[in-house]
């Protein structure tokens, strides 16, 4: 049964959808406002800090295409709500955790509850909406999510600043019981009736160890040395385990990842636009949040709050922008998009001690703003319109895992790239002169994500009389998100 963007049921759709995916956004952006505190409380280093983030980071992006594939089998509103409840309970040992090692094991254990959740989501946007709203409520899924993420780090700091890092944490508990009990009485329940009832472990595993050797190599080399074995031996072992991950998947009868559905050039292309802008995005929430408060010496609350105008407008555009790429296509938005954010992470990377806000760094905000809103409602709807409504999991799987995946990988790197090396991330004089450089590699891969739209992205959405661009799928590729699949057999 379908529901609609303007009914009640389809509102109550949506604010289950955008207060769970919101429990992760969140975390993503939170947590990056009380390192400073944290590190101080908990005596974390450089290495310490990092795998704060990226422990939650690295179980989302293992785990996310598992996520999508258990909810495609199971049922992705049930799923769904145990990701909720999962990401609840370790939400509450990550508030209560004494030491810094703690704190990292129960954000990997909130990490798994993330990728349980997350793609759920979207996945049920997808199945649950009539196909004429489909786009409209994923721009307004992203707008919302939006909201709650850019709101999240000015909720965050002033919980930071007037409490405890500990309650950016433990707020997560009574949102997560208010999510479980809207989903289990106005989410529909759907699922893929055409999926594999054997779970891809060997898939699973692979994918986690790949993703793992290389984050461990990258966080490591800073302290040990790049000539170190520790070091050496993960990264080999982070690109062997993606090597084996892809070759199971291509020989698995039940893969967690069905490579068929990369057939499609703009399914393909879009996921790379994913991981530069993510990466871009990552790395810059990242490390611009804490110059604020070590370099430029803003409290919690006001770098929590130089995020803000992020999200009106997200919340203005999002919607538009979805309907916009879905009338002209998605090409222009997705070039035009990350160009504007580039554009406002230089200024940024300028950022230093006694900037004024109104000054250096709400223009450089608002921009970005713009910027983004541009670019993730039709990055979105295009990595979903891709692939038949059946792999609906795994497509939104696929998207956020490159995207989480991005992420994680830029936290690593980019203080290594940039030259931070074995010092402190919250001691300005190793900080600010690192900084800059590393803001400038993201505006780099801003312009890559660019580059790939404007050249693997449609130009304009797809009619019914013409061809696929890959015949091979013409079979079950959708002309758009809310449109009708080009075989007059199909069913939406």
């Amino acid at each position: 049964m379908s529901v609609r963007y303007g009914q009640a049921a389809g509102r109550w759709v949506l604010l289950a959808t955008v207060l769970g995916s919101g429990l992760a956004f969140i975390d993503a952006t939170v947590v990056n406002i009380a390192l400073p505190q944290i590190g101080a409380r908990l005596h974390a280093d450089a290495a310490g800090l990092q795998w704060t983030v990226n422990g939650y980071a690295l179980s989302l992006a293992s785990l996310i295409l598992l996520g999508g594939s258990l909810g495609d089998r199971y049922g992705r509103r049930r799923i769904f709500i145990i990701g909720v409840g999962w990401f609840a309970v370790a939400s509450l040992l990550c508030g209560i955790a004494p030491s810094i090692g703690v704190l990292i094991a129960a954000r990997v254990l909130q990490g798994i509850g993330g990728a349980l959740l997350t793609p759920g989501s979207l996945a049920i946007i997808e199945s649950s909406f009539a196909p004429e709203d489909r786009a409209r409520a994923i721009g307004a899924w992203s707008g919302l999510g939006g909201v709650a993420g850019a709101i999240a780090p000015f909720l965050g700091g002033w919980l930071v600043e007037a409490w405890s890092w500990r309650l950016v944490f433990l707020i997560n508990v009574p949102l997560a019981i208010a999510v479980i009990l809207i989903a289990v009485r106005h989410v529909p329940e759907s699922r893929n009736p055409d999926a594999a009832r054997k779970l891809d472990l060997t898939g699973f595993v692979t994918g986690a160890v790949g993703l793992g050797g290389l984050t461990y190599g990258f966080t490591a080399w800073p302290s040990m040395g790049p000539g170190s074995p520790a070091v050496v031996v993960a990264l080999l072992v982070g690109v062997a385990g993606l090597v084996a991950f892809v070759y199971t998947e291509h020989r698995s009868p039940h893969p967690m990842l069905p490579l068929e559905v990369f057939a499609s050039r703009t399914f393909s292309a879009t996921n790379l636009v994913t991981f530069a802008v993510y990466a871009a995005l990552g790395g810059m929430v990242f490390l611009v949040v804490l110059n604020l408060q070590v370099v430029a010496r803003f409290s919690p609350i006001a770098a929590g709050a130089a995020l803000l105008p992020v999200t009106l407008l997200m919340l203005l555009l999002s919607a538009r922008a979805g309907q916009l790429g879905q009338r002209i296509g998605p090409r222009v938005p997705m070039t035009v998009g990350p160009l504007i954010c580039a554009v406002a992470l230089v200024p940024l990377a300028l950022v230093g001690k006694n900037v004024s806000y109104w000054w250096g760094v709400l223009p450089a905000i608002l921009l970005l703003g713009l910027g983004l809103a541009m670019t993730v409602a039709p990055l979105t709807a295009t990595a979903l319109a891709a692939v038949d409504t059946r792999y609906a999991g795994v497509a939104s799987g696929v998207n956020n895992a490159v995207a989480r995946a991005a992420g994680l990988l830029a936290v690593a790197v980019l203080p290594l790239a940039a030259g931070i090396g074995t010092g402190s991330l919250t001691d300005p004089a190793v900080l600010g002169p690192t900084y800059r450089k590393a803001i400038f590699i993201c505006v780099g891969l801003l312009v890559v994500g660019a580059v790939v739209a404007v050249t693997g992205v449609p130009g304009r959405p797809a009619r019914r009389d013409e061809p696929v661009e890959d015949p091979a799928v013409a079979a079950r590729y959708h002309c758009s998100i809310s449109g009708p699949p080009l075989s007059a057999t199909e069913t939406t």
